[in-house]
């Protein structure tokens, strides 16, 4: 069944009414609120009321609040909001990471090393990690995390991996569909049937999402299919693992199912582009995944200029894509995938929250959940105008100082 949304990580209360003031630029990502499809206000105003936005507006016509906090002319967007990660595992995959960079091509196959530490690995080590990870994006403006199970890959290791991820966050997918792992190496369909039957049983009540990746070395378009429809049937939204590593029926069966999101999408046909621009289903784009494994860049302005909605998230992973900082991918999807600034910043927050089709976060205008990132900047540009520069200054989610 689908569980309810809600706040990343631990959850904060707050004292009253807080306004943050004197922000130099304001990105609210509505155009009734502000300049541009990024809403921009200059010399703005949040007030933060019961953990939501109760008021935003010019500073000097804000109302009085218990507290206030002086921006100093710096610059404030929504809290980020990444729909794309996998934080429940066991060790790390530097020495593949290493070779790789020494010419070894990137695979589906490497996944099978995190599958066997994560098995290895204890409860406590687990919910250690994605405490570790959720916090280090929480330091760089990350508010709103998605992440995944795909590292057991049997019942009772997918359903420890949604349990644990269920502790801190409430954007929670199943990918049991993950790969095949090598015990069932020589019966696929057979996995499909324990994916689809008792894991999914066990799995279902844990998760908001349900998720396959549909790629060569993986999940076929028909086990993909059978897969997200036995999710749907139990309540779980689709998401698919879409179109990375070649071209296949990912990106078109993602929008068929009415998908909320199709991740990766780098290697699209004109075909697919019509159908993310003509459906619902959101293209998040993943470009750590490119820079860590020098793979083709996906088409950013293919997508928009089409009329497709899209999302930029971390993958944040240890095998093809171990960042958690959506700043970063923010200046990548800039410098290497064709879009704007403003295009980037916006697909960072507000279309990650329309690729967990939630409606409370990705902006700030009344009633939005009150999730801040303030830049020790004086626009949301500098984030691809000054990449790797740790900008993010301080951060409120629910209306309560976190960073």
């Amino acid at each position: 069944m689908a569980r309810p949304t809600g706040s990343t990580g631990t959850s904060t209360g707050t004292r009253g009414s807080t306004a943050v003031v004197n922000i130099g630029s304001l990105v609210t990502n509505d155009a009734g609120h502000g300049e541009g499809p990024l809403g921009l206000l200059r010399d703005a105003a949040v007030v933060f009321d019961g953990g939501r936005v109760a008021w935003t507006g010019p500073a000097h016509q804000a109302p009085a609040a218990d507290e206030q906090f002086d921006a100093a002319g710096r610059a404030a967007l929504p809290g980020f909001v990444d729909s794309h990660s996998h934080l429940v595992f066991g060790g790390d995959r530097t020495e593949e990471f290493n070779a790789r960079m020494s010419g070894r091509p990137y695979s589906a196959g490497g996944i099978r090393t995190t599958v066997a530490a994560t098995r290895a690995a204890g409860d406590a080590e687990l919910h250690a990690n994605v405490a570790r990870y959720v916090a280090e994006a929480l330091r760089q403006g990350t508010t709103t995390i998605e992440t995944k199970s795909g590292y057991g890959l049997t019942v009772d290791d997918e359903e420890r991996a949604l349990r644990i991820a269920g502790a801190h966050t409430d954007e929670v997918t199943f990918l049991g569909a993950h790969i095949v792992p090598p015990e069932h190496a020589g019966d696929p369909a057979e996995y499909v049937r324990l994916v689809t039957g008792p894991m999914l049983d066990a799995c279902a009540p844990h998760a908001r999402w349900i998720d396959v990746f549909c790629e060569e070395g993986a999940f076929d378009g028909d086990q993909a299919r059978a897969i997200l429809t036995a999710g749907a049937a139990r309540g779980l939204v689709p998401r698919v693992h879409a179109n990375q590593l070649s071209y296949g029926p990912g990106v078109r069966l993602a929008v068929e199912l009415g998908a909320a999101s199709a991740d990766h999408c780098t290697r699209l046909t004109d075909a697919d582009v019509d159908a993310l621009a003509q459906g619902g289903t959101v293209a998040t784009l993943l470009p750590g995944a490119e820079f860590s494994t020098r793979a083709e860049w996906p088409d950013a302005r293919r997508l928009l200029d089409a009329g497709a909605t899209v999302a930029l998230s971390t993958d944040c992973n240890p095998g093809s894509s171990f960042t958690s900082s959506m700043p970063f991918c923010v200046a990548l999807a800039v410098r290497d995938m064709g879009m704007t600034p403003d295009e980037a910043v916006w697909a960072a927050t507000a279309g990650g929250a329309a690729a967990l089709r939630r409606t409370d976060v990705g902006h700030l205008t009344p009633g939005a959940r009150a999730d801040l990132t303030l830049l020790d900047a004086p626009s949301a540009v500098h984030l691809a105008y000054r990449p790797g520069v740790p900008l993010v200054s301080a951060v409120w989610r629910q209306g309560a100082r976190v960073v």
